[in-house]
């Protein structure tokens, strides 16, 4: 299995596929306590796994919260195809207290991709029809949970979607927040690059620095691949592009592993579905951009990681101060890089919880 550009790399990298010989799951008896440690156990509380059709595709979420009077946080997950819900037991159960959290696995990723033929799929898939899909899934939320509105989340390749949707329909949200966020592809990649070649050469790694340069001329012109990509982050993650500190983030990526809400079959489908979605979807966001846009109708938040070069910060940094909106925050996470949700967990719901939250009293 391979890393995914533009999300979580690492784990489709160093994660091990499921054995298609294997008789049951070695890690049922954690999972069984995870999922009872987890279990949504308050009276107005909402637990549930459920399949809905988008844009013509079944597609699996995941629904959860204490309290059903909260206001919806719809996740959207990075990758292409790097599904969160299987990591998400290990940071979102403090969310619930305050959000009900919708983590869905989108069309060729996760528990989706055994849904659909991909060969039907596969046409399919482009920036649009994924920010389509978004927005019927918020309509399907909005009506089944009776809410006006609701928050969204874009982590990484995620939030080239949930951007997407609130320029297209910002009066289906709260607010948009962007985490990882994405703002020109070409332009992200080759300010990763010049990072990591930067961080090798500090470090006396001259191997490093060749494969990096021999890239060339990606991103700005030829193949926008997968292998292109993967190509110079395998470098930039011992360098704390993906997870500041922690060069080595293998045990990490292993928290599927117990995940209530994944079975082995749903990891080995995951896998499967990474490589398909990664494969079929990067070369058509090559010259994907949200440069030129400087307006947005609806408050916009980021949570940025100050290390972050997998998506590199700077450049939302940098559009967050040219743009105009009802209101806007950009909020760093200094020991955190691609991922401050688990790298500064507290900080994280701490800014969900104080900027967030309170904008849904505000409509």
């Amino acid at each position: 299995m391979r890393y995914c550009a533009s999300a979580c790399l690492a784990l489709f990298f160093i994660t091990s596929p499921v054995s298609a010989q294997q008789p049951a799951d070695p890690y049922a008896p954690a999972k069984a306590i995870v999922a009872d440690v987890n279990r949504i156990v308050t009276p107005n509380g909402v637990q549930e796994n459920l399949v809905v059709t988008l844009g013509g595709a079944r597609q699996a979420i995941n629904v959860r919260g204490a309290d059903r009077a909260n206001p919806i946080l719809l996740y959207i997950h990075g990758g292409p195809g790097a599904v969160e819900m299987p990591f998400a037991w290990s940071f979102q159960r403090p969310w619930e207290d305050f959000f009900t959290v919708v983590q869905w696995d989108q069309r060729g990723a996760g528990k989706s991709y055994a849904l659909n033929d991909p060969k039907a799929i596969g046409p399919t898939m482009t920036l649009d029809r994924y920010r389509d899909d978004a927005i019927e899934l918020i309509d399907y939320l909005k009506a089944r949970y009776g809410k006006r509105k609701v928050f969204l989340l874009g982590h990484s390749w995620g939030s080239a979607v949930g951007l997407s949707v609130a320029i297209k329909r910002p009066d289906l949200l709260y607010a948009y927040v962007g985490m990882g966020q994405a703002i020109d592809f070409r332009a992200g990649e080759r300010m990763g690059m010049d990072w990591t070649i930067a961080q090798a050469r500090k470090a006396g790694d001259a191997e490093a620095v060749k494969a990096i340069e021999a890239l060339a001329p990606y991103p700005d012109s030829g193949p926008f691949t997968i292998d292109k990509a993967d190509g110079w982050r395998r470098y930039a993650i011992p360098h704390g592009s993906l997870m500041a500190d922690r060069p080595d983030p293998t045990l990490y990526f292993q928290t599927p592993r117990l995940s209530p809400d994944y079975t082995p079959e749903d990891r080995k489908a995951w896998g499967v579905g990474s490589e398909f979605s990664t494969t079929t979807l990067w070369p058509r966001v090559a010259d994907v951009s949200f440069a030129k846009v400087h307006e947005m109708k609806l408050p916009v938040i980021m949570l940025l990681g100050r290390t972050d070069y997998t998506v590199p910060s700077p450049l939302a940094a940098q559009w967050m101060d040219r743009l105009k909106a009802p209101a806007k925050k950009t909020i760093w996470f200094e020991h955190s890089a691609h991922m401050p949700m688990v790298e500064e967990p507290g900080l994280v719901l701490k800014a969900l919880i104080n900027d967030v939250r309170p904008l849904a009293d505000q409509e």
